[in-house]
């Protein structure tokens, strides 16, 4: 449980498990690591900081707890004969954001990793990704797992060198070990007031304020949701399913503008969305998972609706605390990102 005033108001959520053992520390302490790893055989390891955007301006905290505290869990555990012997699956929380930009197909050159878009084709509001080679138009495609990393945020980079980390000590070690990239989780129990947690919070969030849903670009870029109950399915399952690196997604995009839709439609509001026709340097255009390795060794899942998922998360935030931040967040973005 991630205590910080912008995630869960620095006191331990309503929601809280009463049949869970609770640790108050940090990960970059090996003392309380020694506490968590006393007398388990498995590792679930989702603890960390998360934000896209602000660790930007706050990089050495994003990179010391992410990958410093990932380094300080397998640090005890190699020094720990018990440990060595006594675990038998460790599961690590990566990211997608380490994909940067997303997948695309030209019709001539075939399947495309390409970078970022360009400053110039930004400014021109030129939105989509056309083919480095061609200069052509793309279809999105679903990431593959083989995806070089583009690492283009203090963040994504924390989130590579956690899931490197744990590849390599399970060679190391010899400890059968899960890298899952998740892509945009939402759902119940999703701060509502923290405008880093995600875009369906935030649109929510603004809503409930009786303010528009603010949206880059065209509102026509797409991302993957997956709904959390799914996420701690997949959970769960890699403990004694897979090895190695998988995305967590449902392989199926939604729109910006489809969002908003949905969240209308859901709490019943009519609030039209601000397209700003702004963009951030480093965005993505589109991206989602391809989720056939997933698959292949874990089976077929039953992913949640996305419409369904919508609704779950409206009804649970009739009683959740809300604050709409986005406008604060953008200015402190500005603040250090923009000259």
């Amino acid at each position: 449980v991630d205590l910080e005033i912008k995630v869960h108001m620095g006191k331990m959520p309503r929601h809280k498990n009463s049949h869970a053992k609770y640790i108050l520390g940090d990960i970059r302490h090996r003392k309380y690591w020694l506490k968590a790893l006393k007398g388990v055989n498995s590792v679930i390891h989702l603890a960390g900081a998360v934000g896209v955007g602000q660790s930007f301006w706050q990089a050495r905290k994003y990179i010391d707890v992410n990958a410093g505290g990932t380094a300080t869990m397998f640090d005890v555990i190699i020094h720990d004969a018990k440990l060595k012997s006594s675990i038998e699956k460790i599961v690590v929380a990566s990211s997608k954001s380490l994909y940067g930009e997303g997948a695309y197909r030209c019709a001539v050159h075939g399947m495309l990793y390409p970078e970022q878009r360009t400053l110039s084709q930004m400014k021109k509001k030129e939105w989509e990704v056309r083919c480095p080679v061609c200069g052509g138009g793309t279809i999105p495609v679903g990431i593959p797992e083989e995806k070089p990393p583009q690492n283009l945020s203090p963040y994504a980079l924390s989130k590579y060198a956690t899931e490197r980390l744990a590849i390599d000590f399970s060679y190391a070690l010899g400890i059968p070990t899960v890298a899952l990239r998740y892509f945009n989780v939402y759902g119940p129990r999703q701060s509502l007031s923290n405008p880093y947690t995600g875009v369906i919070a935030i649109f929510l969030s603004r809503m409930m304020s009786g303010n528009s849903p603010f949206l880059f670009e065209d509102g026509m870029q797409m991302r993957d949701y997956v709904y959390v109950n799914d996420v701690a399915r997949v959970n769960v399952s890699s403990l004694t399913k897979g090895e190695g690196i998988y995305n967590v997604g449902t392989g199926k995009p939604h729109t910006l503008l489809d969002i908003v839709a949905l969240l209308n439609k859901a709490t019943g509001l009519d609030i039209e969305p601000f397209i700003s026709g702004e963009f951030r340097p480093g965005d993505n255009r589109h991206d989602f998972a391809d989720i056939g390795r997933l698959t292949r060794d874990f089976g077929t899942i039953s992913f949640t609706e996305f419409d369904l998922g919508i609704r779950k998360l409206v009804e649970w935030s009739a009683d959740a605390r809300v604050k709409d931040l986005f406008e604060r967040e953008e200015r402190e973005r500005k603040r250090f990102l923009e000259s």
